[in-house]
C-alpha cells in the first residue's frame, strides 16, 4: 500500500479538491498544514525546494517517493492506480 501525504494551507481551493478527490477514491492520506505550524513549511521546503501547495509525496511500500506539485488529478490517479 503506497502512504499519501499532502502539504496544504487551510485558505488553498485546490488543496480541498484534491483532499475531496482522494476521499471519494477512498485513498488514506496524512495532511500537513503548513501555516499552522513552522515545522511543516521548513518540511515542504526540505522536500521541494519551495511553498507552493498542494504538494504531494507518494511512498510505494519500497520506499520510492513520487511528488507532485499542484492538483494533478491525472498524475495522482496514475502514481495510486486509481480509475480518474
Amino acid at each position: 500500500m503506497k502512504k499519501v501525504k499532502i502539504f496544504t494551507t487551510t485558505t488553498c481551493p485546490y488543496c480541498k479538491m484534491e483532499k475531496e478527490f482522494l476521499d471519494s477514491k477512498g485513498v488514506d492520506y496524512e495532511v500537513e498544514v503548513v501555516d499552522h505550524d513552522v515545522t511543516k513549511a521548513q518540511e515542504l521546503m526540505a522536500e521541494s525546494g519551495q511553498l507552493g501547495v498542494p504538494f504531494t509525496v507518494i511512498t510505494a511500500s519500497d520506499g520510492k517517493e513520487s511528488t507532485i506539485l499542484g492538483f494533478d488529478k491525472t498524475e495522482i490517479s496514475k502514481q495510486l492506480g486509481l480509475g480518474s
